[in-house]
């Protein structure tokens, strides 16, 4: 153990705290245990890392990450009642998903350690959550997105921007004072800003490792699929990334890709609990998140670039950043006669020529337009919608 608190010690003084990701106050930090899930890369091992540095003292608290060679010979719940035996109150446990049968470990570690809290992250989505109904009475899950429009302007840039609330959003009230053309800005964020890790080189590598790790690995075991599925997952994803936007079409791709439909529907779903695509639903059901899939997104912008590059479609990028930004404060699903709605909102999203023919000229319908710096009436900039988290 002198070696993890060791490991430990040295992530401690080389965290900062200048930045903190949106979800930092969100979190019940009190809470007997819980769970922070997310893509890999967006910033969730800092995230406690901070805490940790700002709130605790660190002879009470001990980070280990779940891949560590320690846990080859080691058992975690023998960590845990070695901790607390020991007076330790915080056990932070990252990469969750890399020990086996973890799920089972953490609800014996809540059950015989009644006064210690557990924090665990997860890089992947799939394993937290196919294990986390065992622990659906114990741990509180949080989902971590990548950066807000906002946040990269923070994390970039240092510049401070506040949050906005869609009603803002919608009344044009988002100021940025310290930005005075915020398009080249927000253009660059696009292709690199959605991950914390776009601030070093060589990010469109890392992004595809991400993407490679998440089809050839992460899928394959979640759904205990062979490795020839990969090559399947890789096309299905190629598809969307080039389409404009992506409406299913599911015979077809089911004969492109050589899959029947079900597994295609098992595919779409596997994909968007990886953090890889989206689904944008329609309003048929009265129940949240099951209407019927009217488009699929690729999950962010980055990805997109990462993918298909300057070939992109300009429409979709439009449309997948609306749908990436306010999905984490607001249910988003489809309109029949615009893109998007939301609390009975309608949102058309197109370019600065961008007509509104297609939606009624009332107070709860807006053309969102890109390529604008200002809005009035009901025509918002895009770059706006970024400022909601």
């Amino acid at each position: 153990m002198k070696t993890l608190y060791q490991k430990f010690e040295t992530l401690l003084q080389n965290t900062t705290s200048n930045f903190k990701r949106y979800l930092y106050e969100e979190v019940s930090w009190e809470s007997r245990m819980i769970g922070i899930i997310g893509a890999r890369g967006v910033g969730k091992t800092t995230m406690i890392l901070q805490y940790i540095k700002e709130n605790l003292d660190s002879k009470k608290a001990l980070y280990v990450s779940a891949d560590d060679m320690y846990f080859a010979e080691n058992k975690l719940f023998d960590l845990a009642d070695n901790f607390y035996k020991n007076a330790g109150e915080y056990l932070f446990i990252d990469e969750i998903h890399k020990y086996t049968e973890w799920s089972r470990e953490l609800k014996n570690m809540y059950d015989a350690f009644p006064s210690l809290k557990i924090i665990f992250t997860g890089s992947s989505v799939l394993d937290i959550l196919k294990g986390s109904s065992d622990l659906s009475r114990r741990a509180i899950i949080y989902k971590l997105q990548g950066l807000s429009f906002r946040e990269y302007l923070k994390l970039f840039h240092n510049y401070d921007t506040e949050v906005y609330s869609l009603k803002q959003i919608i009344n044009n009230e988002v100021k940025l004072t310290n930005v005075i053309h915020p398009l080249p800005l927000f253009n660059e964020y696009l292709k690199q800003g959605y991950y914390p890790f776009g601030l070093e080189n060589e990010i469109n590598l890392r992004l595809g490792q991400i993407i490679v790790q998440t089809l050839e690995t992460d899928i394959p075991q979640y759904a205990n699929l062979n490795i020839g599925t990969s090559h399947k997952l890789k096309r299905l994803l190629s598809i969307i990334a080039e389409s404009v936007p992506f409406k299913p079409n599911f015979s077809k791709i089911s004969e492109i890709i050589g899959v029947s439909r079900n597994s295609l529907d098992d595919y779409f779903s596997y994909m968007e609990k990886a953090g890889l695509i989206g689904r944008l639903r329609n309003e048929t059901s009265g129940i949240r998140g099951l209407g019927k899939v009217d488009k699929v997104y690729l999950d962010n912008t980055n990805i997109i670039f990462n993918l298909v590059g300057d070939k992109s479609n300009v429409g979709n990028i439009r449309e997948t950043f609306f749908f990436n930004q306010m999905r984490v404060k607001n249910e988003v699903i489809s309109s029949e006669k615009a893109d998007f709605i939301i609390d009975n909102y309608t949102f058309e999203v197109g370019g600065k020529n961008k007509q509104q023919k297609q939606i009624e000229k009332n107070d709860k319908s807006f053309i969102v337009k890109d390529d604008i710096e200002f809005g009035y009436l009901n025509v918002i900039p895009l770059w706006t919608f970024g400022f909601n988290y």
